[in-house]
């Protein structure tokens, strides 16, 4: 069941998630870019040829990229090449074990973000959500146009709205709490996203997951890739002891409710391609490249 912020029952439509905003510009912007440079990333174009591409003079697109990511779209090109994504994997390979090792504590990693996370009872599971009231919204962040939804247990959905409608988005939510009682609130959402995305979280950000035994110790894994370190389907699938269960995990992985935060994005295939996405390959390689980039930042800062 929806329901409106203020509980008018007015009916929800696709048409009420599409009002145009300069951060869904940006992002479609640089997706763009993006999608232009990984097309002809061999011969590594300069900004004037990537501004032209795009339609966008060379000064605006560089001042877009450094306000958004802090460096160069030549330095963003580099971050997204296959010669860095395998480095990244095989550097993955030791990185991983010792963080998952380490209890999830340590520099550099999304558990540093005060992430905590609470699993659904097995009642809860059986009943589909029936009886939880969800709250939900969209709102605009550095990947495009985003839908959220919570409960006074935490975060158990996010999704962005980049390769589909809004309206596919928020059925995908409904598929996976089909008995929940859904209440629109779009304040309550931008508050969540600007608390997600903000540089220095001061608080905690919960998350409420519903899922198999199975999917949860794979997105337990996933919370413990530190930022710009890629690994394979294959690594992911040892660290939970199932070697030969990669196929699995890759379902597991795909089936993450709450994006970015449980950071699926960060999982690619073993000789470097960046493989599928749920919510898009253009999305996938923003992330990727957006972490990279701001671990340099941080680097020499």
């Amino acid at each position: 069941m929806l329901r409106g912020a203020q509980e008018s029952g007015g009916p929800v439509c696709a048409g009420d998630y599409n009002s145009p905003m300069t951060e869904i510009d940006t992002f479609q912007r640089i997706s763009e870019a993006l999608e232009w440079l990984h097309a002809h990333r061999e011969r590594q174009p300069g900004l004037t040829e990537v501004a032209a591409a795009v339609g966008v003079s060379p000064g605006h697109l560089q001042r877009t990229f450094q306000r958004w990511a802090g460096v160069s779209p030549k330095k963003f090109l580099q971050a997204l090449t296959r010669d860095a994504a395998v480095a990244r994997l095989r550097r993955g390979e030791s990185v991983l074990d010792a963080a998952l090792g380490s209890g999830l504590s340590g520099p550099g990693r999304l558990h540093d973000l005060l992430l905590t996370t609470e699993a659904l009872t097995p009642g809860e599971i059986r009943r589909g959500g029936a009886g939880v009231r969800l709250h939900f919204g969209f709102g605009d962040c550095p990947f495009g146009h985003a839908l959220i939804a919570w409960n006074e247990r935490g975060i158990n959905f996010l999704g962005f709205c980049n390769a589909i409608e809004p309206i596919e988005a928020l059925k995908d939510l409904q598929a996976r709490w089909p008995g929940a009682d859904y209440v629109r609130d779009e304040i309550g959402a931008r508050d969540w996203l600007e608390r997600i995305f903000a540089a220095a979280p001061t608080t905690p950000l919960p998350l409420w997951l519903r899922g198999s035994p199975f999917q949860l110790r794979v997105w337990q894994a996933l919370l413990a890739i530190p930022e710009d370190t890629n690994v394979s389907y294959g690594q992911i699938a040892q660290s939970v002891g199932k070697p030969g269960a990669a196929r699995a995990v890759g379902r597991a992985v795909g089936d993450n409710p709450i994006a970015w935060l449980i950071p699926c994005h960060r999982v690619i295939r073993r000789m470097g391609e960046l493989g599928g996405y749920h919510w898009g390959a253009a999305t996938k390689r923003v992330m990727i490249g957006f972490e990279h980039a701001r671990a340099q930042v941080n680097r020499h800062s």
